[in-house]
């Protein structure tokens, strides 16, 4: 099995990177930073006859990457009570790979595991729970069953290392994924 974290924030060594790693202690890993990448917002040509125009952007080249892997953890701070701009705009170009020919995008999607973790302020651990809900939608459009969750607090960086509820939880999920290796 391979596990690739996709860290959507704009922060280096931010919280979500923070409380990724201690989740993902001992655990063998690769970190995709969007923000390490030009990804373009969609523009939706679904629905014309031709498809989709190219792109001149780093989608496809992260893409690519994405499918190389087993479990995918999407990790993104809560911006206003939704996922960040750069992972909203990776998971928008999905449409654009279910529409490539070159590849059976939902049924390799399909093959893969998820997991979510999501990290803020202010209540989090209930005002993020709409977030987790569209990332389970997402990945049950895509047949990709979803592990879980985890949910920390912090708005400066590492400040989430202080909410013992999300390091208790990151500990739980780590043994829980070590058996799926």
């Amino acid at each position: 099995m391979k596990l690739l974290v996709i860290n959507g924030s704009s922060r280096a060594n931010g919280n979500s990177e923070y409380l990724a790693d201690i989740l993902l202690k001992d655990i063998s890993h690769s970190t995709l930073f969007l923000r390490d990448f030009d990804i373009k917002p969609i523009v939706d040509q679904r629905h014309d006859a031709n498809g989709f125009d190219s792109v001149d952007d780093d989608y496809e080249k992260v893409i690519s990457q994405v499918l190389d892997y087993d479990i995918l953890l999407f990790a993104t701070p809560l911006y206003w009570y939704g996922m960040s701009g750069r992972m909203k705009n990776f998971v928008d170009r999905w449409s654009q790979s279910l529409r490539d020919k070159r590849l059976d995008f939902r049924g390799e999607m399909g093959k893969k595991q998820a997991f979510v973790l999501i990290v803020g302020g202010d209540r989090i651990h209930i005002k993020a729970l709409p977030l987790v809900q569209q990332f389970q939608y997402i990945f049950d459009f895509m047949n990709m069953p979803m592990i879980g969750y985890l949910i920390g607090q912090g708005t400066k960086p590492e400040e989430v290392k202080n909410d013992r509820r999300a390091i208790e939880n990151a500990a739980t999920w780590n043994n829980k994924i070590k058996e799926l290796f």
